[in-house]
């Protein structure tokens, strides 16, 4: 019974990790679209949706690499970056900061240059794009 409750806790988890990351994807996609006209679709919002659900489902709490060794020893990963927690911590704050940018001049009525749009666009599609391959490389490696 311990063992079900637990595996739905995570499912719900991960299931509002996703929301999270769709909410922020929308977040962006009205700002990039309401300053980019070939961007105002429906199909660019569902897209950044679901690349921000994708990518927070998968790229938070990736399992990370043993500090311990076979034997107890301290440094079991070999003193090597866990590349899929960097890039998942990195990808996570670039998504949620140009998520958070992006809300800031929705509310605040601001109209940025569009150098700064693209900004966050492509700061958004990095850090989204970090936090899918962090998921996969953690779930992947033996």
């Amino acid at each position: 019974m311990q063992f079900r409750v637990r595996k739905a806790a995570h499912v719900l988890e991960r299931l509002g990790l996703g929301m999270a990351g769709a909410s922020c994807g929308l977040f962006v996609a009205v700002h990039v679209g309401s300053s980019i006209a070939a961007l105002t679709s429906q199909g660019f919002l569902v897209v950044m949706m679901i690349g921000g659900a994708i990518g927070f489902y998968l790229g938070i709490d990736t399992p990370t690499l043993d500090f311990h060794g076979p034997n107890g020893q301290r440094g079991g990963s070999g003193g090597k970056i866990d590349t899929a927690e960097f890039l998942s911590a990195a990808g996570t704050f670039l998504a949620t900061l140009t998520a958070f940018l992006s809300v800031g001049v929705i509310v605040l009525r601001e109209d940025p240059h569009i150098v700064w749009t693209i900004t966050i666009m492509l700061g958004w599609v990095v850090g989204v794009m970090m936090q899918i391959v962090a998921g996969v490389v953690a779930r992947t490696r033996i």
